[in-house]
């Protein structure tokens, strides 16, 4: 496996990682609520609790 004879400055370090970044999260509206949310995540509306445009919990039921 070959070596680097040198070590590589960390400006040259930096301005290869520059394009490592996070990208923008993708949200998505709910048609039911209208809520924004994150996808594939669950999202609370008030105090239910909703996943894939179901009511999973509901702390008025309780």
């Amino acid at each position: 496996m070959p070596n680097p004879k040198r070590r590589h400055s960390k400006t040259r370090t930096m301005k290869r990682r520059t394009h490592q970044r996070a990208g923008v999260p993708t949200v998505t509206t709910d048609a039911n609520t209208g809520e924004v949310h994150l996808r594939h995540r669950a999202y609370k509306v008030g105090d239910d609790l909703y996943y894939n445009g179901k009511l999973l919990v509901s702390k008025s039921a309780e």
